[in-house]
């Protein structure tokens, strides 16, 4: 799912057409709520570029690539809004790494609470299909269940107490993982990337406004395969609560509207095969159901 961008004329932020647009965020980040494109805009609707005239283009392509991005930007992905016809734009996807204490255990580290580490998936690894294919080069994927929360705004050095207000909403998604490939990263001492960044590997379902639903900080997390309950946990077990992974980005980051932040998996992470049938629930975001295929 993605759309078109420009940049705003005077500003260092990008602008998104068509419909309602973000708002130059000024010299802090300090930018007004994001806006929504029309759901019309289907999945996989790529504009190629338009051919450059003039100086320095041959046979209508630029002579000089960086002229082609600054002027006609790369096309984004995007996440449908429940209960409307707006779709949210993606900038980026930070992942954060062991954030429930039993999941820590789980995979061998220690729940004692010490400063989150991030990682990052792409824009495009987000999913809203209902299938989601086994992916190659790995025997050993694993589901990871997990809340997104969308910011609307954002900006550098943002108070815990004001975290929050950057938020635009929350949906249900997966973190899907190659689980053999992560632990010969985590051997050898490199990224996780190889693991966790590859086509499809984040389903998720649409994104539920904040203002409908407040800041959800309590509930039940769930996830079935085949009907049978694998991962389950409470959102009050968070290590890292939301305002606490938003201001703790935006010390080292500067987080604009369109950034998502994937807030951890409980533990009972298990491998998928194709055929299997999963089943996420967060009480008061949402569910999620995805063929392996």
């Amino acid at each position: 799912m993605v759309f078109g961008a420009r940049r705003g004329r005077g500003c260092g932020s990008w602008k998104f057409r068509p419909g309602p647009l973000l708002s130059c965020p000024g010299r802090h980040g300090a930018g007004k709520e994001l806006g929504v494109l029309p759901a019309k805009m289907r999945y996989g609707a790529v504009a190629h570029l338009p051919a450059v005239r003039g100086p320095g283009a041959v046979d209508g392509q630029p002579k000089d690539a960086a002229h082609r991005i600054r002027h006609h930007p790369p096309l984004r992905p995007w996440l449908p809004v429940r209960g409307t016809d707006a779709v949210y734009p993606v900038r980026r996807v930070y992942c954060i790494g062991r954030n429930y204490a039993a999941h820590t255990i789980e995979m061998g580290g220690d729940p004692d609470r010490e400063p989150p580490f991030f990682f990052q998936k792409n824009p495009d690894n987000l999913d809203v299909s209902d299938e989601f294919p086994y992916p190659v080069g790995s025997s050993d994927v694993h589901h990871e269940l997990e809340m997104l929360v969308a910011l609307k705004s954002g900006g550098t050095n943002i108070p815990v107490a004001e975290a929050l207000d950057h938020v635009y909403g929350y949906a249900v998604c997966l973190d899907m993982t190659r689980r053999d490939l992560q632990g010969e990263a985590k051997d050898l001492r490199r990224p996780w990337e190889i693991g966790k960044a590859f086509e499809r590997s984040a389903p998720c379902g649409p994104l539920v406004r904040a203002a409908e639903i407040g800041h959800p900080d309590r509930g039940p997390v769930e996830l079935k395969v085949n009907g049978a309950l694998r991962q389950t946990g409470d959102l009050g077990q968070m290590i890292w609560k939301v305002p606490e992974m938003i201001a703790y980005l935006s010390n080292y980051l500067e987080l604009a509207g369109g950034d998502v932040i994937m807030s951890g998996t409980p533990s009972g992470v298990r491998p998928v095969v194709r055929g299997d049938v999963m089943e996420a629930e967060i009480a008061g975001v949402g569910s999620l159901r995805m063929t392996v295929v």
